[in-house]
């Protein structure tokens, strides 16, 4: 694939931007090769610099879910623009968005808008904190909650490490403050509660495992941890930034029935624009200022732009209901995938569920960060080549995840299948 424009644009921001990227999966690192540029995506195809026309399987890392420039999103953008993206006051889609996404997750009782996943996460946390009196936390080796500096211990998608911290620059206070526990060992998280539950606030996860790879919960798994967390007095955050609003029109835990005390949003709930959330039962909510003594802020929080995108969006998701005809090529490729890998005796495993999918170049399941870290990546790395050649855009790291949009088309799938059984 001809790639000379996007060479020179990488070149020249390398000169002011640094690693010539702003999100260091975007390097390329995980795969090699020079970063595509892009110039215009509309539907399930995204262009490149060079012209070249790619079906998009990243989708943004997951928040285009109706896929690119969807003509009532477009529209909704250019009649909010037109009377001011951002008023740094309230207005009356603040409100008519926040009872919309709480109906529609009746377990969740308030929520609070802000600017990313990140800013949901780091908000979520210090909330645990302020309603415990509790400093500590159990997270997942793997589980990625963008990049607060406590998330950042034993973290996932582009930072996977298996160092005591992925990012330089963490405190050993806040390192510290950190538990360690394994996706899908309820052991591993026992263990630590039976020892310091008094001084943890919350454990935090995200229910459906996205950043390395996609990995589904054990059976039982989710709900021994809402178990553990109701038996030793912490609370449970679900990090829906991934998950909320994909397989279905709400969230991932309360598909499984299981509830958690705080739930994180991002991608989806603003339609491709900027946006994080956190909601949960009004008891622990009314612990965010004005009302209660945890703090939190920002200037575009809860902006007219990002807010009428994303509830336009969610409207439409539950409006038009995409999610059957997702889940139904979803399953196409997984299991298209996994008879190609029997037949021809690969080491190659795809999980699927809904409109998300990993190929894992491993003959056997992945259940945990070190079955994702013994995967054969470099194998990864030329099915990424090998797939952007034939016209495919498959995020640039193994440890994420692939993602389906209400755009694609049944006969991009079966071009797609057809150029695997070559690889």
């Amino acid at each position: 694939m001809t790639n000379l424009n996007s060479k020179q644009w990488f070149d020249k921001a390398k000169n002011f931007i640094p690693g010539g990227v702003n999100s260091p999966v975007r390097a390329f690192n995980d795969v090699g090769g020079t970063p595509v540029y892009f110039k215009k995506a509309v539907g399930s195809v995204i262009t490149t610099e060079d012209g070249n026309e790619l079906v998009d399987f990243c989708n943004s890392f997951g928040p285009m879910i109706l896929g690119h420039a969807h003509p009532e999103i477009v529209e909704e953008i250019k009649k909010i623009a037109a009377n001011g993206t951002s008023y740094g006051a309230n207005h009356a889609t603040e409100a008519e968005y926040a009872e919309l996404i709480c109906n529609q997750i009746p377990e969740m009782d308030m929520i609070r808008f802000v600017n990313s996943g990140t800013e949901a996460v780091m908000t979520a946390l210090r909330l645990s904190r302020g309603y415990t009196g509790k400093d500590k936390i159990i997270k997942f080796a793997g589980g990625f909650h963008g990049h607060p500096d406590s998330t950042l211990i034993k973290s996932g998608s582009s930072l996977l490490s298996s160092g005591q911290a992925s990012s330089a620059g963490i405190s050993q206070k806040v390192a510290s403050d950190v538990f360690i526990a394994n996706y899908n060992d309820i052991d591993s998280v026992e263990r630590i509660l039976n020892e310091y539950a008094e001084e943890i606030a919350s454990i935090i996860i995200e229910p459906l495992a996205g950043n390395m790879g996609l990995i589904k919960p054990n059976e039982g798994f989710l709900e021994n941890i809402r178990r553990l967390a109701d038996k030793y007095s912490v609370l449970l955050i679900f990090d829906e930034v991934i998950n909320g609003f994909r397989v279905h029109a709400g969230t991932y835990g309360s598909l499984c029935g299981v509830t958690p005390d705080i739930t994180t949003f991002g991608k989806i709930i603003g339609g491709g624009l900027p946006i994080g959330a956190i909601g949960g039962k009004k008891a622990i909510m009314e612990y965010l200022a004005p009302v209660g003594p945890v703090y939190q802020s920002g200037t575009l929080c809860g902006n007219p732009l990002a807010l009428s995108v994303g509830k336009k969006t969610v409207e439409i998701l539950i409006d038009q209901s995409p999610y059957e005809k997702m889940e139904a090529l979803g399953k196409k490729i997984a299991n298209e995938i996994n008879q190609i890998a029997k037949e021809k005796e690969l080491a190659l495993h795809c999980p699927q569920i809904g409109s998300m999918f990993t190929p894992f170049f491993r003959s056997e399941p992945v259940n945990n960060l070190e079955d994702a870290k013994n995967c054969d990546h470099k194998e990864y790395a030329r099915f990424f080549h090998y797939m952007l050649d034939n016209g495919f855009y498959m995020p640039p790291s193994g440890y994420e995840v692939s993602f389906l949009s209400a755009a694609h088309t049944d006969d991009q799938i079966d071009k797609f299948l057809s150029d695997l059984s070559s690889f």
